[in-house]
């Protein structure tokens, strides 16, 4: 799904407004910091929110079943757009198809009568290892899964179809002003039926606030099959620089298309564990990028600070108290 907003003309993500807010302080949680101070906060005084998804009734056997081959295969955006990478001339560097890594995937859901590839995600290193990050506008609808590593046409993807259980976002995160600066989500998902968590399977991401706005980043994400034929996940190994005006990253690379949001930016990246230091997504002002010819070059990310790592310590607190820890 869209990268953008959806009052714009070619989103990369969806945006979305949930009701519910609560008030939580910062738990304890593995996550990394910053060596440097945060260069301050958005300005606004936000709420946490969370949405729980029928967990009696969608499981990760429910998931798999429904997200047949053919059924991702069908998904699509209800946004369509150019399918040849025309930016590929600008001067910057171009986005290279590859097989993908464990710990990135592909958020699916149905939207109506669509059924959406909307955005990316991934898995991000949590106490009880279930939990994956995406952008706060790819917030996922109905019959809601994760596919990481997803292969495009296989009979069966090699990390499996998870089922999404709860999300957590800010109330008032948004595409625009200071809520752009609060657009990253997490969300829940279920054990498959060995009762492995999935981070036990494809490996986690540490979460990490933004060190600076200078960085040099790896970018993996998967562009939407309209946007980009190949229906394969992208990668691009870049810097990153502070988006003028704003409390956010920018970065330049050819090929980000739609269904790149939620993308994360890894730092110190191993190639054995295939997993790295996550500071930041695809998302912020305009849902990830700016809009026009060749949007696809230059992509956006809130700095994570204090709230993405507020928001972190709730999710895996509310996990902690389910679970009855």
């Amino acid at each position: 799904m869209p990268r953008r907003a959806q009052f714009l003309p070619r989103p990369r993500g969806r945006a979305v407004t949930l009701a519910l807010g609560m008030a939580i302080g910062l738990a304890t949680s593995p996550v990394a910091h910053a060596a440097e101070a945060d260069p301050g906060t958005s300005g606004v005084q936000s709420n946490h929110s969370q949405e729980s998804g029928p967990h009696a009734t969608w499981t990760n056997k429910d998931a798999a079943a429904f997200w047949t081959p053919r059924r991702m295969a069908q998904a699509a955006p209800l946004e369509h757009g150019p399918a040849v990478a025309a930016a590929a001339a600008q001067q910057a560097p171009t986005a290279e198809h590859f097989n993908g890594i464990p710990s990135v995937g592909v958020l699916f859901s149905v939207d109506g009568e669509a059924r959406e590839h909307h955005c990316t995600a991934s898995v991000v290193h949590s106490p009880r290892g279930n939990l994956i990050l995406t952008a706060g506008h790819c917030n996922p609808g109905a019959r809601a899964a994760f596919v990481p590593q997803y292969q495009s046409g296989q009979d069966d993807q090699p990390h499996g179809v998870w089922a999404i259980e709860d999300s957590y976002a800010y109330s008032d995160r948004g595409t625009s002003g200071g809520g752009a600066d609060l657009d990253f989500a997490f969300a829940t998902v279920a054990p498959d039926d060995s009762g492995r968590r999935i981070e036990d399977v494809t490996g986690g991401n540490v979460l990490t606030a933004t060190p600076s706005y200078r960085n040099q980043v790896r970018v993996i994400g998967y562009p939407n099959v309209h946007h980009d034929p190949a229906d394969q996940a992208v990668r691009c190994a870049t810097t990153t620089r502070r988006l003028e005006g704003t409390r956010q990253l920018r970065m330049e690379c050819n090929g980000f298309y739609g269904g790149t949001s939620g993308s994360p930016w890894l730092t110190g990246y191993d190639p054995h564990t295939r997993t790295g230091r996550v500071i930041g997504v695809i998302g912020g002002v305009n849902g990830g990028g700016p809009s026009g010819p060749h949007s696809d070059r230059t992509s956006y990310s809130p700095y994570f600070g204090k709230e993405i790592l507020s928001l972190y310590g709730r999710a895996t607190k509310a996990q902690s108290h389910e679970a009855g820890d």
